[in-house]
């Protein structure tokens, strides 16, 4: 049974956003191993508090993604 887990910064996706990101991935995993395994696939998104996740010895926070998001 496949599952697929979403990392994101706390705040980061609305709840609209999440239900369309776990409908989404739910469909691309069910185009690769078919239609069958659709009601046991599981997505979990998880929230990660702003500056508890770190690139290249950074931390980085949802502020950090908003300016990502802007340019």
């Amino acid at each position: 049974m496949p599952f697929v887990e979403v990392k994101v910064f706390e705040g980061e996706l609305t709840q609209v956003q999440s239900k369309e990101l776990i409908q989404k991935i739910t469909n691309s995993v069910t185009e690769v191993t078919g239609g069958k395994l659709r009601d046991v696939t599981w997505v979990v998104i998880n929230e990660i508090k702003s500056g508890n996740w770190g690139v290249g010895g950074n931390a980085l926070g949802l502020d950090d993604v908003k300016k990502i998001l802007a340019e």
